[in-house]
C-alpha cells in the first residue's frame, strides 16, 4: 500500500484525490526498488565516468568500450524476495530480466554471472531453496543460449529466511549503434512487443521493497513473475533484428512496475499517452490497474516513427511474437493512461518518475569484532574442516547445471575468473563480495571487495574496465543497517576511485530480513567486474617442480574467516589491503613470469594451495594458523620456474609443487592431506546436494 504520508503529499500537490491506477503507479514507482529513496544521495558519490564509459548509470544497462569496433553492455540486478517465495520462477525471471536489460541496449547477451547467498545447508528448507534457485537459473540460461560463466556461493544463517539471488549479464554491441531507453521525438509511437500481459507479478516492485513476512510464500506468490525462456529467445532475435534496421528510437525492458514503470521512465524526457485497452492480453477481464502494473515477463517497449510501426510488427510476427501499438510520445510533460476512451491516470510525469521524497535514516555505528580465541583442535583437522566448508569446497553440483560453452566464446571458467574470447582479445569476468567481512568492517570490507575482484582479473592478466553492483542490505529503518549501507558505499567509491575503475550501474535491494526466522542479512554489496586483456589466457594450476611463492604480507586476520565459521574463534577482520600488489601480479602474468597464479581469499593460503597446487610440499615460516587460515587481502599464491622476475617485489618462497600429497611443515611439525582426503573434503557440498 502507498504510505499515508505519500498519499497525503500527492493529494496536496495535485489538489485532488487520486484514481486507483494513479495510486498503484505511485505505490510501485515511489517504492524503494524503483526510486532509491534511501540511497540516491549515497549513490551520487560513486565514480561513474572513465575514458571507456560510453553510457553510465541511469539506463537499463551501461555501455563500455571494449575495442574500436565492440562495446560491452553490462547490468546487475537482484531477485531476492521472489526467489524465496517461488525459488524456481523467482530466479529464472531474475535471469530473464537482466538479459532483457542488456538486450534493450541493442546488445546481444553473451554471458551471465550469479552471486548467490543461502542459509546453512544442514537445513532442509535451505537445500530446497538452493536446489530450485540453481535449477531456475540454469534452465533459463540454457534455454536462451546465454552461458552462466561465473558465480559465487555464500552461506550463513542470516540468509535462511531471505536468500540473495543476484545476476550479472554482459552483452556486445557496436560502440556507435547502441540504443537508449529515453524517448526522442514527440509524435513517435510506443510499440509493445513480446509475451501477452497477464496478472502475474502484480505489485512486484512494491513487494521487493518490504521485508518478508511469516506467510510470505502463500501471501506473496501472486507477486512472483513466471517466465518463458523460449519466448525470450525469440524476443532476443526479434529485438536485435529491429535494432539492426536503425529505426528504433528507444527501447526499454518491462521489469519492475511493469508497463507503468517502463513507459513512464522511458517517456520522462517528454510525456506519453498510453492506451491500456490496446495491450495484448493473456487473460480476459483485466482492469487498467492490472494491465499497467503486471510484471509479466518477456516484454519490450519500443519507440518508433509512425511510418515504421508496420515494419516492427512484421519483424515481431516473423518470430511468432505478438505486438501492439499502445501509445504515443507527447510534448507535454504528462503521463496519461486511457482505457476504452476514459482517462484513468493523468499525472505530471516528473512527479511520477522523479518526485519520490528522500528518506533520511539515522545511522549508528557498532562494534562486532571479538578477541581471537585460539582453537585447540589439531591443525590438520582444522584444515580438513576448512576445506569442507561450502564456501571453499568445489561447486560442481552447481556448475554442472549450466551450459558454459554455448556461443563458443568461453575459454576458461575455473580458477579466479571467467575468460571469454572477444574481438581477438579476452573479456575477463569476476563477481562477489565477502559479507562476513563487510559485516564486521563495512567500509574496509567493501573496499577489499573491489581489490578481491580486481585480483581475480589480475591472475588472468586483465585490466578492470568497470564495476556493477548489487547493494543487498536489511532495512535501513534500523540505524545500524543505515550505517552499514553508508560505510559500504563510501568504501566502494573510495577504492574504485583509487584504482580508477568506474562504477557504471547496479541495483539496491533493501529490506532483506525475515519475520519468520527473525534474521537480517549481513551487508552483502555484491560486485560484478569486467576486464580486458590483449592475450587470451586459460587459468592453470602449478606444474610439477614449480616453485610456490607467496606475494604480499600476511596478518592475523581471522574475524569473518572460514576458520571463524567452523570454530567460532573470532578475531579481527582484514584492514584495507594495498591495491598496488594487484598491478604487480598482473604485470608478472603478462610478462609470462608465472606458470600459475591465484589470489588468497576465502579459506586463506590453505584453500589457495588446494586449488593451485593440491600435490605439493610447503614450509610455513610462522604460526600455522595465521599462515594457513588468515584471510588478509592483497596476497597471491603464484607458481614459477625461478624467482628472478620477482626481484624487488615482496615475496616468500614457501615450497614446491609435486609429490603424492599436500604436505605442510612448520617448526619441526608436519601433516599431509592425501588426494583422496582432499577430494572427500572438497566434494562435501556436491555430496550434500546429490543425496
Amino acid at each position: 500500500m502507498l504510505p499515508a504520508q505519500d498519499l497525503e503529499l500527492l493529494r496536496t500537490t495535485l489538489q485532488r484525490d487520486l484514481t486507483e491506477v494513479e495510486i498503484a503507479c505511485f505505490e510501485n514507482l515511489w517504492s524503494e526498488h524503483c526510486s532509491y529513496r534511501s540511497t540516491r544521495p549515497l549513490l551520487k558519490t560513486l565514480p561513474t565516468e572513465g575514458p571507456d564509459v560510453l553510457l553510465g548509470p541511469g539506463d537499463d544497462a551501461a555501455i563500455v568500450r571494449f575495442s574500436e569496433t565492440c562495446a560491452i553492455a553490462i547490468g546487475m540486478e537482484s531477485h531476492n524476495h521472489p526467489s524465496y517465495v517461488d525459488p524456481y520462477d523467482g530466479s529464472a525471471t531474475g535471469v530473464g530480466g537482466i538479459v532483457r536489460d542488456v538486450l534493450s541496449m541493442g546488445a546481444r547477451p553473451i554471458a551471465l554471472m550469479d552471486p548467490l547467498y543461502f542459509g546453512a545447508l544442514d537445513a532442509e528448507k535451505n537445500r530446497y531453496l538452493f536446489e530450485h534457485i540453481v535449477s531456475g537459473i540454469g534452465d533459463y540460461g540454457n534455454c536462451i543460449g546465454v552461458p552462466v560463466v561465473r558465480g559465487e556461493l555464500g552461506f550463513d544463517p542470516c540468509y535462511a529466511g531471505n536468500p540473495l539471488v543476484n545476476v550479472v549479464c554482459v552483452g556486445t554491441v557496436r560502440p556507435d549503434r547502441f540504443l537508449t531507453a529515453r524517448v526522442k521525438k514527440p509524435g513517435a509511437r510506443l510499440v509493445l512487443v513480446g509475451a501477452s500481459t497477464g496478472r502475474d507479478g502484480l505489485g512486484g516492485a512494491s513487494f521487493a521493497s518490504r521485508d518478508l513476512a511469516e506467510d510470505a510464500e502463500a501471501e506473496d506468490r501472486p507477486s512472483v513473475q513466471v517466465g518463458d525462456p523460449f519466448t525470450e529467445k525469440l524476443l532476443i532475435e526479434a529485438i536485435l533484428e529491429m535494432a539492426e534496421t536503425g529505426k528504433v528510437l528507444a527501447c526499454r525492458d518491462l521489469g519492475a512496475a511493469g508497463l507503468a514503470g517502463a513507459s513512464s521512465e522511458m517517456a520522462s524526457t517528454f510525456g506519453a499517452v498510453i492506451h491500456a485497452d490496446r495491450v495484448h492480453l493473456r487473460e480476459t477481464g483485466m482492469t487498467p490497474r492490472e494491465i499497467m502494473l503486471a510484471e509479466s515477463q518477456e516484454r519490450m517497449l519500443l519507440e518508433v516513427e509512425a511510418d515504421d510501426v508496420a515494419l516492427m510488427g512484421a519483424i515481431a510476427e516473423k518470430y511468432d511474437l505478438r505486438w501492439s501499438d499502445i501509445g504515443e510520445v507527447i510534448a507535454e510533460p504528462r503521463y496519461i493512461v486511457t482505457f476504452h476512451g476514459e482517462t484513468v491516470a493523468d499525472l505530471p510525469i516528473d512527479l511520477l518518475v522523479a518526485g519520490a521524497p528522500l528518506c533520511a535514516w539515522e545511522t549508528r555505528p557498532y562494534q562486532a569484532e571479538t578477541a581471537f580465541a585460539r582453537p585447540i583442535t589439531p591443525v590438520r583437522e582444522l584444515a580438513l574442516r576448512v576445506l569442507a566448508h561450502p564456501e571453499v569446497a568445489r561447486k560442481d553440483w552447481v556448475s554442472e547445471q549450466y551450459d558454459k560453452d554455448v556461443q563458443l566464446r568461453t575459454v576458461s571458467h575455473r580458477g579466479d575468473a571467467a575468460v571469454l574470447r572477444l574481438e581477438g582479445a579476452a573479456l575477463v569476468l569476476s563477481c562477489g563480495c565477502n559479507p562476513h567481512h563487510t559485516y564486521l568492517k563495512p567500509y574496509e570490507g567493501m573496499a577489499n571487495a573491489v581489490i578481491e575482484n580486481a585480483s581475480n582479473l589480475a591472475c588472468l592478466g586483465a585490466d578492470p574496465l568497470c564495476i556493477v553492483n548489487c547493494l543487498n542490505f536489511a532495512s535501513p529503518v534500523h540505524p545500524e543497517i543505515a550505517w552499514q549501507l553508508e560505510r559500504s558505499v563510501l568504501g566502494l567509491g573510495d577504492m574504485a576511485r583509487r584504482m580508477a575503475i568506474p562504477i557504471v550501474g547496479g541495483n539496491v535491494s533493501l529490506y532483506n530480513e525475515s519475520d519468520e526466522f527473525e534474521t537480517q542479512i549481513k551487508p552483502t554489496p555484491s560486485l560484478g567486474m569486467a576486464g580486458r586483456s590483449d592475450e587470451v589466457r586459460r587459468w592453470t594450476t602449478a606444474g610439477d617442480g614449480d616453485l610456490l611463492v607467496l606475494i604480499g604480507t600476511t596478518m592475523p586476520d581471522f574475524g569473518g574467516s572460514v576458520l571463524d565459521a567452523v570454530t567460532g574463534c573470532g578475531g579481527m577482520a582484514p584492514a584495507i589491503a594495498d591495491p598496488g600488489v594487484v598491478a604487480t601480479v598482473r604485470n608478472l602474468v603478462r610478462a609470462g613470469a608465472l606458470t600459475a597464479a591465484t589470489d588468497l581469499s576465502r579459506g586463506g593460503l590453505l584453500a589457495a594451495l588446494a586449488k593451485l597446487a593440491p600435490r605439493s610440499t610447503v614450509e610455513l615460516a610462522g604460526d600455522p594458523l595465521e599462515e594457513l587460515f588468515s584471510e588478509t587481502y592483497g596476497r597471491f599464491l603464484v607458481a614459477c620456474r625461478d624467482v628472478s622476475a620477482l626481484a624487488g617485489i615482496e615475496h616468500r618462497v614457501i615450497g614446491r609443487a609435486g609429490g603424492d600429497a599436500l604436505t605442510v611443515t612448520w617448526d619441526g611439525t608436519s601433516f599431509a592431506i592425501t588426494p583422496d582426503e582432499l577430494e572427500a573434503a572438497l566434494s562435501t557440498t556436491t555430496r550434500i546436494m546429490r543425496y
